[in-house]
């Protein structure tokens, strides 16, 4: 008989990552962890709506000081291949978390525009709810915003500021980006009917505390689209870039009718993304508002983007870039977008 293939490293790293998952939900349910479904607020359109929430092994926080660690997050466990029901409208749907914990799914529906409540259940995890966004058959014109370095400034690019920033620093201490608010809060009056997503690679982890962080700092109520941290059964470690690149891809085939405001930062990948984007699907890009990081900001994040060459080639979309919120907002008001 031929011998069986030697293991790979990252088939190894995988074998690894799952005796930690077995140790961690050991001690957590030693340790009175309970199941806990955090939900997450999905969208959708009239006839199809994505369900999105993690089941997880967690504990209640004890609120000593009033402000909220960000480690807290990331001592829960994910309960692997859930068996989740979803009612929405009156009508349940069976689901299945993934391995990660994370229910993804598309369901059908049928919904009028705005905001509707799904309803959450599983035989081990007390109930929960989120908010779906229905988004109107009409609609045309939408938002698609970074939040790191964006809407938030975190230097996050940086290793060790993006572990302080995650798990020690408070939430309310983050700083909202001057402007920012201001400017999607402008678009979303001109605009009332668009769906507003806030696209990040920061993880689900973090996704409550960013949403009181949006919330607290008046920004337009949205849909959270985050991924997840660690290595997969293909790669070594998450790409946020394609994580970016799949929500854009689907959010273009989910809605052809709209065409989406890309706005993000020059510290990274952002603008690079979006070109690509609007080069492919030039009739469904509205605009691409790139927010400047200052030289402080720029030399924590490690680069600038522009400093391989300036973003080009994209499709003839309006490209508008300023340090601030309010710069923004005067160059998207030329193009008529504001």
């Amino acid at each position: 008989m031929p011998e069986p293939p030697a293991p790979t490293l990252l088939g190894l790293l995988m074998h690894v990552a799952d005796a930690v998952h077995e140790i961690r939900t050991r001690l957590a349910n030693a340790t009175g962890f309970a199941p806990t479904i955090v939900a997450y607020p999905g969208y959708g359109s009239t006839t199809r709506v994505r369900v999105l929430a993690r089941v997880v092994l967690t504990t209640k926080p004890t609120a000593a000081t009033g402000k909220v660690r960000g480690w807290r997050a990331f001592t829960s466990v994910p309960v692997r291949y859930s068996e989740v029901e979803v009612e929405i409208d009156g009508v349940v749907h069976a689901v299945r978390a993934d391995s990660g914990g994370l229910v993804d799914v598309v369901v059908d529906a049928s919904l009028e525009p705005g905001w509707h409540t799904a309803f959450l259940r599983s035989e081990v995890a007390a109930p929960a709810e989120a908010g779906i966004l229905i988004v109107a058959p009409e609609t045309t014109f939408g938002i698609v915003s970074d939040i790191d370095d964006t809407v938030m400034v975190t230097a996050l690019p940086r290793p060790l500021l993006a572990l302080w920033n995650t798990l020690v620093l408070s939430e309310r201490a983050r700083t909202p980006t001057p402007g920012m608010a201001v400017l999607l809060d402008r678009l979303v009056d001109k605009h009332p009917e668009a769906p507003i997503l806030y696209l990040s690679t920061g993880p689900w982890n973090v996704a409550p505390a960013l949403a009181r962080f949006l919330e607290r700092n008046l920004y337009p109520k949205g849909v959270l689209l985050l991924t997840d941290w660690g290595p997969t059964r293909q790669r070594w470690f998450r790409s946020g870039q394609e994580h970016k690149t799949s929500n854009l891809q689907r959010l273009a085939a989910e809605f052809p009718g709209i065409r989406w405001l890309l706005v993000g930062d020059d510290g990274q990948h952002d603008p690079e993304i979006y070109a690509d984007f609007a080069r492919s699907h030039a009739a469904q890009t509205a605009a691409i508002a790139i927010r400047e990081l200052s030289t402080g900001e720029a030399l924590l994040a490690g680069r600038r983007a522009h400093e391989d060459g300036p973003a080009s080639g994209h499709g003839g979309v309006p490209w508008v870039s300023a340090p601030d919120g309010s710069g923004l907002a005067a160059q998207l008001k030329e193009h008529g977008i504001l």
